[in-house]
């Protein structure tokens, strides 16, 4: 058999036997990777079921599915297994299945003789979803597997696993300074963000979860959540230009109820000309609405004009970033879906200065974190122009 290399805070998936094996911390740290290596070795050494699951899978592509592939060709095992589009079976009878929790929660509950489940992005998974997955692995000495980069304190997997973990359980905080094959491409990403933003680099790098302050500017009303979009929904249509490392942002939202929804997003760093119609198709339907954007670029917006994009100038004044900021705290909550992973970041990150030596927070906009929450501004402008109530928003 080939030899497999781990880190070695990691070697407990294989050297070691517990219920629970919780593998969480920062970016490039090989979490996953060395999941999907261990389960592999497991596999060939005997005849085991394997289910990989997640909060939300929409699509098999949303699934470890491929980078346990990757995986088994990386390590040259390709004629032991047979992959196919929704499953990865070990010719000795092994076998891996993909399954999201919430959407397929009746067929989670159906796999009978689970021996390793494996729960990847596990931060995004609910109380209720553990209460309902845990029973269902139910094998004798059966292991539950979760990795996960933690996001806030309160999250139910961080409480659970972290915070207050079950007997017969190995937690281990596993970061990129633990990895010796952390990749060059991650490290300088890694060492620009340690530079420019120390806060921003302790969570994505360190593992270490978002604080909650008064200086988020959305503090208190944003929250991740999977939801539904109605049929009838009248949607609005942001775009922030990308320049340098800036990224390029585009932006679905919908209002419900005096809420505020963002049920799609789009974007890219480095984005040309030529990219930018594939770019905003990634958002259903997008050349049937208004899309409103940046009007610092209007070569842009009349190149897209010409490839069918309803793309208008938005708009700009002295204060319009504080009047919009305002406007959208002014819902009574706002939704973002699991698949605007960027937008629920810049949410995390965007804030108001602080004092470096009081800690006072200032009334002065941080110009950073912003690309995505521009877009959206832009998107709801002419409710923020004419400052339309809330209250008479259906």
């Amino acid at each position: 058999m080939t030899n497999v290399e781990l880190p070695e805070k990691l070697l407990f998936f294989l050297n070691k036997k517990s219920r629970y094996k919780i593998a969480y911390g920062g970016r490039g740290s090989g979490k996953s990777w060395a999941a999907a290596r261990c389960l592999i070795v497991l596999a060939l050494q005997s005849k085991i079921r394997v289910l990989c699951t997640r909060q939300l899978q929409t699509s098999i592509a949303n699934s470890v599915h491929k980078l346990l592939s990757d995986s088994i060709q990386e390590l040259g095992l390709s004629k032991y297994f047979e992959i196919t589009r929704d499953a990865i079976r070990c010719n000795n009878g092994s076998e891996f299945f993909f399954k999201g929790i919430q959407n397929n929660i009746n067929e989670v509950k159906s796999i009978e003789g689970i021996d390793y489940c494996w729960v990847e992005e596990a931060q995004s998974v609910s109380e209720n979803s553990w209460e309902v997955l845990i029973p269902t692995i139910r094998k004798e000495n059966s292991e539950i597997w979760v990795t996960f980069n933690p996001d806030r304190t309160e999250d139910a997997t961080y409480q659970r696993f972290v915070i207050s973990p079950p007997p017969d359980t190995i937690s281990e905080l596993v970061n990129y300074s633990d990895n010796p094959w952390f990749p060059d491409v991650l490290r300088k990403e890694m060492e620009y963000c340690k530079e420019v933003d120390y806060g921003k680099y302790e969570h994505i790098w360190l593992g270490k979860t978002v604080i909650d302050t008064d200086a988020q500017i959305y503090h208190g009303k944003f929250e991740l959540k999977e939801f539904e979009t109605p049929d009838d929904a009248v949607f609005y249509h942001g775009a922030d230009w990308g320049f340098a490392n800036d990224p390029t942002a585009v932006i679905r939202c919908f209002i419900k109820n005096q809420c505020l929804y963002i049920d799609y997003e789009s974007g890219g760093v480095g984005v040309e000309f030529e990219e930018l119609p594939a770019l905003f198709k990634k958002i259903p339907d997008i050349n049937k609405w208004e899309i409103r954007c940046d009007s610092a670029r209007p070569e842009t917006i009349s190149y897209m004009s010409r490839q069918g994009f309803r793309t208008v100038a938005c708009p700009k004044w002295n204060g319009s970033v504080e009047d919009g900021i305002e406007y959208i705290r002014s819902f009574r909550r706002i939704y973002i879906h699991p698949r605007c992973k960027h937008t629920y970041e810049e949410f995390k990150f965007y804030s108001y200065k602080q004092d470096k030596n009081t800690g006072d927070i200032l009334p002065v906009v941080l110009d950073k974190d912003n690309h995505y929450c521009d877009a959206l501004r832009y998107a709801l402008n002419p409710y923020i122009q004419k400052n339309v109530s809330i209250l008479s928003v259906l």
